[in-house]
Formats: structure tokens, sequence, C-alpha cells
């Protein structure tokens, strides 16, 4: 039985791809170090902004083991990350009814949120901005709980901030979309005294280093470098594709192409890193939308070249390559997945239960995800049969069987129940033995997973009350079904149960 948990290393290793990160790019309250002040160099002056580097021999490959990186000036005073934290999250409905999709929780432990920020300090990057519009209310309160605190010492040198959409004088809308989100916060972030700007996005699953990232966008004299991913023929319709010279300088775009169209596309990805007998089987690359911006070129391209565009991958990016900024191509060969669709959502935390490999793994002591400390107590099972399951903190397990499952932080699963295939994403509180009492006294349901229920395929979100005998199980195979009034929704052959939603005892689903 795997148990998830949050781990994190406290060496510091110079110019090395596999180094720990020093305790002061880690929040302390998460390792349990000390805050750590750091006194930093002087502020970069013009002739480092402006100066080229000697390349170094850096195969482009992001997960390649024998890249080395060593930026000058290093990314905690040269790079400012924006985090975008996505659109109204239609897709992922109902998960995303009361919260943000960034908020959503993953793994038992932690938030989707918690990706991009981790992948940040690990990479050094400590000085990130986090744009949010829609039910941000939740994702507020976690990145104050878990980043807020003793990021940068004293000094305050590193950061992680919210910045919520907001009308003003010179603009009354709301974000429009990506690219009109971080114009509208351009002025405080060319405030920021750094060469380039890290743009993510908030709801990916991925581990990236982003150092060498920001090192291939200097050694390539880049305006922007846009993070791509390899592609078989299969997978490529469904994803806006890229086109490359023999430099991996981007020319062309296609938005899902199908047919001769997408034929077209191929480009020879050796030239990014790949081997030749990989490069055979992903003969198209595709944008992950992550990107690295010159601060000079954003500056151009939002303020003068595009001041309507309201979106990078389809407007301002595809415009950059038509007016002559050299736009380059940076492949990531390694594990990433959109969290766009509860099917998707479903499968990245299923996978992370994978024998002997995990899809994702949470493991990974190079590179920790951190989370906020929640100071909750082990998990207590009393007599449980749990194979290949993640179970989070907190849990109070009892004698039923879980199989192929994800158990969330304060889940409560009474006797007798089956759980297969599901993903229960706990609670947010206990209820008191008095509550409880209470409850059982007027008719009520506890929250948690009450006696011989029975759940298989399964997305259970938080504070749900599942009564006894209930069976989420899907017998008759529906596709897709909206019953809100009674709790749960059907997309995908995966029910999902909505956020504080209570099934009655006896119900079949």
């Amino acid at each position: 039985m795997a148990m998830a948990m949050t781990m994190a290393s406290c060496t510091s290793v110079p110019c090395n791809t596999n180094r720990t990160r020093s305790p002061a790019m880690a929040p302390s309250f998460v390792t349990g170090v000390s805050p750590i002040s750091i006194s930093l160099p002087a502020p970069i002056s013009i002739d480092q902004r402006s100066r080229r580097w000697d390349p170094l021999v850096v195969q482009a490959v992001s997960d390649s083991q024998k890249s080395q990186t060593c930026l000058d000036p290093d990314a905690s005073r040269s790079v400012l990350g924006i985090i975008l934290g996505g659109g109204a999250g239609t897709r992922l409905y109902p998960l995303t009814k009361k919260r943000a999709k960034p908020a959503v929780p993953l793994g038992a432990n932690y938030r989707l949120i918690d990706i991009p920020v981790s992948n940040c300090l690990n990479s050094n990057v400590s000085k990130i901005y986090v744009l949010t519009q829609f039910n941000s209310a939740s994702l507020n309160r976690h990145l104050s709980c878990a980043y807020s605190s003793n990021m940068g010492g004293y000094k305050d040198e590193g950061f992680v901030e919210v910045l919520a959409a907001q009308q003003s004088p010179e603009n009354p809308n709301w974000f429009q979309g990506t690219a009109d989100a971080v114009r509208q916060y351009l002025w405080l972030f060319e405030e920021h005294n750094i060469m380039e700007f890290l743009v993510l996005a908030g709801d990916h699953l991925y581990r990236m280093d982003y150092e060498k990232f920001i090192q291939a966008h200097r050694e390539s004299h880049a305006d922007i470098t846009v993070a791509a991913l390899p592609m078989d023929e299969k997978r490529a319709t469904a994803f806006g594709l890229m086109k490359i010279d023999d430099e991996g300088r981007i020319i062309e775009f296609a938005e899902k192409p199908k047919g001769d169209a997408l034929k077209a596309m191929k480009v020879d990805t050796t030239i990014l890193g790949l081997s030749e007998e990989r490069a055979k089987e992903m003969p198209f690359i595709a944008s992950m939308g992550i990107y690295v911006f010159s601060k000079d070129a954003m500056l151009q391209l939002l303020r003068d070249k595009f001041p309507d565009a309201n979106d990078f991958g389809s407007e301002v990016i595809p415009g950059a390559t038509k007016i002559g900024m050299r736009v380059q191509a940076y492949l990531f060969d390694g594990y990433w997945e959109d969290i766009g669709t509860i099917e998707a959502f479903y499968n990245a935390n299923l996978g992370i239960t994978k024998k002997p490999v995990p899809d994702f793994s949470f493991y990974d002591r190079s590179a920790p995800i951190y989370t906020q400390p929640r100071y909750l107590p082990p998990s207590k099972i009393k007599n449980a049969d749990i194979t290949e399951s993640v179970i989070g903190e907190g849990c109070i397990i009892k004698n039923c069987r879980i199989h192929h499952s994800v158990v969330g932080l304060r889940s409560c699963i009474s006797e007798g129940a089956v759980i297969e295939d599901s993903l229960l994403m706990g609670a947010d509180y206990y209820e008191t033995e008095n509550d409880k009492k209470y409850l059982a006294s007027v008719g009520g349901i506890p929250i948690g997973i009450g006696r011989n229920a029975h759940i298989k395929r399964a997305i259970i979100d938080k504070n749900a009350r599942i009564g006894d005998d209930v069976k989420i199980i899907n017998k008759e195979g529906v596709q897709e079904a909206a019953r809100e009034t009674d709790g749960y929704f059907i997309k995908s052959g995966i029910v999902t149960v909505i956020k504080d939603a209570v099934i009655p005892n006896g119900w079949v689903i």
C-alpha cells in the first residue's frame, strides 16, 4: 500500500541537473527547515541583459541526465514566473462548481496549482505571480497558506502572489484570455529587474526543470521559446502543431490538422534532441502552452504589435513569427497531461497508482511537490484490504476493501465498503462525535463513505456524504448525464459526486 506524502530535500549542489535545491528556495514550513535568508548579488545591469552567452554543449530534451544548467544571472534574479489560473473550467464541471481549475485536489494531498509552483521552486524561480479570475477563493486561500511565508527571507526576494482580475479606468473588462490577462498586469511585471517572463498554465501535470528551458532560450538568442511535446500521428490531431526549420525555429502553426494538413506538419525531431528511433515514432510536435518570453519582446508584442490580441497560443505567438521575431521550440520528452476534462483528470489521478512506475511520481526527492502543511495525523487503517492504491493523510478506514483507488485526506470509510477504480477527494474537516450523534438522531448522513457502500469508477468530491448501502457503479453504462439536483454528473462514463452532496441510504447510481 502506497502512502501519499510530501518529501523535500535540503541539499544544494551547484550546476547539476539532478541537484536538490537550497532550503531558501523551498517553503520552510513544508520541509521543516528554519527560514534562511540569502543576500543576492547586485541588480542585473544593462550589459548583462544585452550580452550574448557562449553556448554550452546541451541536449535540448528536458529530461536528459547529461545536461548542465548554470544560468548567469541565475533564475532567482532574472526570471519572473507567471502562472495563468485558466478560464471557467466548464469541461471539468462539477469539480469547478465551487473552485478554480488550479484549486482542484490532486493525488490525495495536493492541488493542481502545486505542480507549476513546485516546478518553479525546484528550478530556482522564486518570484511567482498567479493570475486568477473564476471561483478563486479556495485557490487564494491555498496559496496563502502554502506559500505566503518564508519564501525569500527578510529581504523578501521570493514570493508567490495572487493577482485577481480587476476593472480599472483604463480597462473596464475582466481577463479576455491568456495574453490579455498578462497585458492587464504589465505595469506591475515590468517593474521587476528581470530578463525573462516564464508563462505557465495552472492546470497541467508534469515535472520540468525550467532552468534548462530558460538556458535553451538564451543560447538560441530567441525572443520567445515554446515548450513542445513530441507526438505520434494518432494523438497529433487533438493538438495545435508546430513546424520548425533545421535550427529548431518555429515557422508554421496548425490547429488540430487532419489528413494532408496533418502530414504537412511532420518535422525532424532529431533537431531538438530526440534519437532517430524516437523521432520516427514521434514526427510531430505540439505546443504545451508553456513559454519563455524575453522581457522586451513581451512588452513590444502586447503593447505595440498586438494590443488587441487576447490569446498567446492562437494570436500573439503566430503573429510574432510573422513579423520576424525568433520563436524557438524546446522539446520536453516526459510525462505531461492537460487536466482539462473529467476523463483526463480521472486518468491522471489513477495513473499515480500504477506499478511498478507510476505515470507521475510524487516521490522524486530531487524535485519534490510542495503543498499546504495541514499537520494531520497519520491515517488509521483497521483491518482493511487495500491494494494498488494511494492513501492521503488523516484518513480513517475501517474493515473495507479498496483497490486501484486514490483516497484523499481526512477520508472516512466505514465497515463493509468496497472502493474500486475511484478517486475520493476526502474532506475539509472532521466531524466531531457530537456531530455524528446529532446526525444519527435526525436521520442525517455523516461525511464520508457509509457502511456497505460500493463505489466503482467514480470521483467523490470533498465533504460528500455517501449513505449506507449506496451503490455508485453506473451499472447501465451511461456515458453522459446531468443530475445536479440529485448531487451527481456522469461524464465519459465516470460518475462525479458534487462537493457537499448528500447521497441517501440505499441509493443506486
